[in-house]
């Protein structure tokens, strides 16, 4: 029996979703203690960056603590990366059969197989945030939201829905656009040699770069609201909150272990993936 296309194309972006995941966890978790750092520090005090935080996790909580949140990282990545490519997939099959998308077709391609997956996976993303603030003493994924329906009732698991679709949704829209334009630019000689998966990781990290950078600002807001959604009831509320005590560049906060880790997770997801569909012989 032969497995339907869009399973196929699940099965390629769960695989891919896998191996990304573990390799990026630790800057994923840097970039959320980064933006929630406790900000007790005396003026004049030196800045915490990207490294401070890394050496600080390793000494306090092990190396093992920078995989902290892995468990709900994988529970989200595996059916989230699987539900974004195959939605992809079949919107793609579905309104492009006969062409390839133009750049802004393409935006919207992205975009909406972003917020399927990111509506239906948002409370394993809350629980995820929780447990790399290193501010919640959570056993298990499970665990998590027990105590989350019980002390805050569910309403808590969908916290920070409208920063994460602001910050999803033209990440993924931007980055598909860019790398779908990309590609298109290169010479034919290029796209057919055996550089292919080396090509498309190159144009996946410049398309990260750029749509990650876009979508700092969301992020930074998203963190705040899931970690605190007592504080910040509405997304307006996160947004004075950061601006009034961090000024403009409190929303790029963290912007370098999340750019490194979307742009690299990013570009290995699609290359894993159209190596994949290749290899069952699917058009990506």
């Amino acid at each position: 029996v032969e497995a339907h296309p869009a399973l196929k194309a699940f099965m390629c972006g769960s695989l891919s979703g896998t191996c990304s995941t573990l390799l990026f966890q630790p800057l994923d978790l840097v970039k959320t203690r980064l933006q929630t750092l406790q900000n007790n520090m005396h003026p004049g005090a030196p800045k915490v960056g990207m490294i401070t935080v890394f050496f600080n996790v390793i000494r306090t909580e092990k190396l093992l603590g920078l995989w902290k949140g892995v468990s709900p990282s994988f529970m989200r990545c595996i059916p989230g990366v699987g539900i974004y490519f195959s939605t992809f997939y079949s919107l793609k099959q579905h309104f492009f059969q006969d062409r390839s998308p133009n750049a802004g077709e393409a935006v919207l391609l992205g975009a909406g197989a972003r917020c399927v997956a990111g509506v239906a996976m948002l409370p394993i993303t809350v629980i995820k945030t929780r447990f790399e603030s290193g501010r919640y003493n959570y056993i298990s994924v499970a665990g998590a939201l027990r105590s989350m329906c019980q002390n805050e009732g569910p309403r808590a698991l969908y916290s920070g829905l409208t920063a994460t679709l602001l910050r999803d949704a033209p990440f993924s829209g931007i980055y598909v656009m860019f790398y779908s334009q990309a590609k298109k630019a290169l010479p034919q000689e290029i796209s057919s040699s055996s550089f292919v998966p080396l090509v498309n990781f190159g144009c996946g990290v410049v398309a990260g770069i750029l749509a990650s950078l876009a979508t700092q600002p969301a992020d930074v807001i998203k963190t705040h609201m899931q970690v605190s959604p007592a504080l910040y009831p509405k997304t307006s509320d996160a947004v004075r909150h950061v601006y009034t005590k961090h000024g403009l560049s409190g929303f790029f906060r963290g912007a370098v272990p999340r750019s490194l880790r979307r742009t690299l997770m990013a570009a290995m997801a699609w290359t894993v993936y159209e190596q994949l569909m290749a290899r069952m012989g699917l058009k990506s």
